[in-house]
């Protein structure tokens, strides 16, 4: 398989779905420029995530076939450290861009932070495990990571236009998307135990479920849809 070949099977997935969060913003559609460079930033908070990582790793010791180790690393040295890392850029960078102007643009920005960072991920394991490894991630771990933004950048724009609770709802943002990554991969981390990998695919179907209605609130609630609701 040549290079070419493998970095479009990489790049592919995220892209596509950064594609798809754009055309689903029918109100107000972000810049290109600013959404590049959220993907960017996406890409950028894995450097963060590795500087958390290298620490933590080296001082905390991890039984690969104890499930209550694995639920630890699952959930704490991997989901909250990646998702802390992508929400520092979201949260503290393009939450006070004046072009976050709706709520669904927390979405967006969530969005595509994520796909930066599912996508650089993607690379490497592309490049190292091969393009089983690379169709494998496409109807896994990419939409999954996607099911992470979409929820953290749905409370991130409750935070910012429901003038109240801001800092809950910045909280739950985190924690939100630090449950569902914690636990797909805690699913995956035990598959030696039969079956359980089940459990990996009920959780990113249930995020993929909770992601769509996300999507639709936010859509119906913009201020710039005439028709809209309220929260």
């Amino acid at each position: 398989m040549n290079f070419l070949t493998l970095l479009s099977l990489a790049l592919a997935p995220g892209i596509a779905i950064g594609i798809y969060i754009y055309l689903k913003d029918h109100h107000e559609r972000e810049p290109i420029a600013l959404l590049l460079m959220s993907f960017f930033y996406g890409a950028l908070s894995t450097v963060i995530t590795l500087l958390i990582s290298w620490p933590l790793t080296a001082n905390v010791s991890i039984d690969p076939n104890s499930v209550t180790d694995q639920f630890l690393n699952a959930f704490f040295l991997v989901a909250l450290v990646e998702e802390f890392s992508k929400f520092l850029f979201v949260r503290f960078i393009l939450y006070n861009n004046k072009n976050f102007n709706e709520p669904f643009d927390g979405i967006v920005y969530a969005l595509m932070v994520s796909m930066g960072f599912a996508t650089l991920e993607n690379v490497l394991y592309t490049f190292q495990y091969g393009v089983s490894t690379g169709i494998l991630r496409m109807f896994t771990a990419v939409p999954a990571h996607a099911t992470f933004g979409v929820l953290m950048g749905y409370f991130l724009g409750k935070a910012k236009f429901t003038h109240r609770r801001e800092w809950l709802y910045a909280l739950l943002a985190l924690l939100v998307a630090t449950l569902f990554h914690g636990a797909y991969d805690y699913f995956w981390f035990i598959n030696y135990i039969p079956g359980v990998w089940v459990g990996a695919i009920a959780s990113l179907i249930a995020g993929i479920i909770l992601s769509k209605k996300a999507i639709k609130l936010h859509q119906t609630i913009s201020p710039f849809n005439k028709g809209k609701g309220s929260y």
